[in-house]
């Protein structure tokens, strides 16, 4: 797909695709080790066309085509990369569509967006997951090795094992949502499939019961795994953002 670059402070150059459209701007924003490329993304792009909507996708640094090293990088960095490549493409409302680790993003997004966002949509959202499934499920020899080297190398279902660095634990604490209030004062939907074996239902229900707002609520579906790429849960996917914008519009 043909995209763009954003020159960020520190020598950060962003990959981005922006379509120009009518308001609000969809925001996706994408997981762990993932990028702009995928099936969620694109389709979402071309449903925000067919809808007249803006769309902006893009890939955080270390990911992606955008410039670093991931292993370099940590939650707190792909937020300020998110934060600071909406405000310089965007105006006006936003509907931030975040998957897995770009749920938790989202949720960091409030507070630094404020009233610009006007409705969140989590897929298989993971906040906190460095501290609440990373750090958790390491034994204590692991957790002495990371501490003392600085990385450990974990398995993947999907690809070569991958590093995770005693930086990405340690900022991932500074950026927690789920240990403080959680105001989300817009339409939220939370969409999680029972047979995702990445992120827990349980991850879900917690948001669920945190998360403080007027219209928050959560659908579980059977049988749809992590990647929520089916043809059954993207029509979902659709119709709940439609929703969402629906919603958003009502509420200005």
């Amino acid at each position: 797909m043909a995209h763009d670059f954003l020159d960020l402070p520190g020598g950060r150059r962003i990959a981005y695709a922006l379509r120009e459209g009518g308001s609000p701007t969809v925001v996706f924003l994408g997981g762990f080790r993932s990028d702009m490329t995928g099936t969620k993304a694109s389709f979402l792009d071309g449903w925000a066309s067919g809808a007249g909507l803006g769309f902006l996708r893009f890939d955080y640094t270390g990911h992606g085509a955008s410039s670093g090293r991931f292993e370099d990088g940590a939650i707190g960095d792909w937020v300020q990369d998110a934060a600071e490549t909406i405000g310089a493409l965007t105006r006006g409302p936003l509907i931030l569509v975040g998957s897995s680790m770009g749920g938790w993003i989202a949720l960091r997004l409030v507070a630094l967006l404020g009233e610009r966002v006007a409705g969140l949509i989590g897929i298989a959202a993971a906040p906190d997951f460095t501290e609440d499934s990373m750090w958790a499920e390491m034994d204590e020899p692991t957790r002495a090795r990371l501490i003392t080297e600085g990385q450990v190398e974990v398995p993947s279902d999907y690809e070569a094992p991958y590093p995770i660095t005693r930086r990405l634990i340690e900022d991932g604490r500074e950026n927690l949502v789920l240990r403080t209030p959680l105001r989300l004062p817009f339409p939220v939907r939370l969409l999680h499939g029972t047979a995702d074996t990445d992120v827990e239902q349980a991850v879900a229900l917690r948001l669920l019961d945190h998360a403080e707002g007027p219209d928050i609520r959560l659908t579980l579906v059977k049988d749809a795994d992590h990647r929520f790429s089916s043809e059954a849960t993207l029509a979902l996917l659709a119709s709940t953002l439609a929703e969402v914008v629906s919603d958003a519009a009502d509420r200005t």
